[in-house]
């Protein structure tokens, strides 16, 4: 793939311990990059089509975590997250989101108005606009909105249905898993049931998306608290929450790639 000259330097060193963290899985970036892609107009879609291929923003959407270990963007991996401690005000969030970004915990907000500026100016660049399409799923993780000091829920240990994980791969991809639907079916499902809403978060601001998914955020470290180790009750708790997010991240995708490819 074809080098993009980023406009941004990355200072942050990475940190071996947290190497484990991902954010959606592979079938969760695919469900964002499906509801985008069938939400994108006929102008965007030939655009993009041909910069990554017929449906190629679906099969690319996990590059970016699949060279993690390569040399070809050393830095990319706080890209894909923006650890943050709890108890932030609403208007801090939306500083460390459009004016302030924050110096530790990860570069996300900061590489995501980078990587849309670029495209604005360079629509062909198949690197960055892949990247977009990744982090744009990754933005609506709740765990990559995670606390700083347990490395976005990758220390907080869980039994899944007898087997040990932590809070992250919950969030990844257990959960998604749960209902057994391949992408295709997920993202056929989530239109199902909640285009009736996509105006709703069409109006939405970055900023409204940010507080909403940090304040989720919080309310499952909560539930942490709480909880009572049976995996059924946790899905029935947080599917519908995590199902929201997913769809907002692709309704989103498609809003922007929309605005660019016009």
């Amino acid at each position: 793939m074809k080098r993009f000259f980023y406009v941004f330097i990355l200072a942050a060193a990475l940190s071996p311990a947290a190497q484990t963290a991902f954010a959606w899985g592979p079938k969760g970036h695919r469900i964002v990059a499906q509801l985008a892609y069938d939400n994108l107009t006929c102008r965007a879609r030939k655009q993009v089509d041909a910069i990554l291929g017929k449906q190629g923003m679906i099969y690319l959407s996990t590059w970016p975590d699949e060279i993690k270990s390569d040399t070809i963007y050393p830095t990319s991996f706080v890209w894909h997250f923006q650890d943050l401690n709890p108890g932030m005000t609403d208007s801090a969030l939306v500083s460390a989101l459009t004016t302030d970004y924050p110096k530790e915990g990860g570069d996300q907000f900061r590489a995501m108005d980078s990587l849309y500026v670029l495209l604005q100016h360079d629509r062909k660049n198949h690197d960055a606009l892949v990247f977009y399409i990744h982090l744009s799923g990754d933005r609506f993780c709740p765990m990559h909105l995670g606390h700083m000091d347990d490395l976005g829920g990758n220390r907080v240990k869980m039994r899944w249905f007898g087997q040990n994980t932590n809070l992250h791969t919950v969030w990844d991809s257990k959960l998604i898993e749960y209902k057994g639907f391949s992408y295709t079916e997920y993202a056929a499902y989530l239109h199902d049931i909640y285009d009736h809403r996509q105006k709703e978060v069409e109006a939405m601001t970055d900023a409204q998306m940010l507080v909403y998914t940090y304040h989720m955020t919080g309310q499952v470290y909560d539930y942490q608290t709480t909880w009572d180790g049976n995996a059924y009750h946790y899905a029935y708790r947080w599917m519908e929450p995590m199902e929201w997010q997913l769809y907002m991240a692709g309704i989103r995708l498609a809003d922007r790639l929309n605005a660019i490819y016009r």
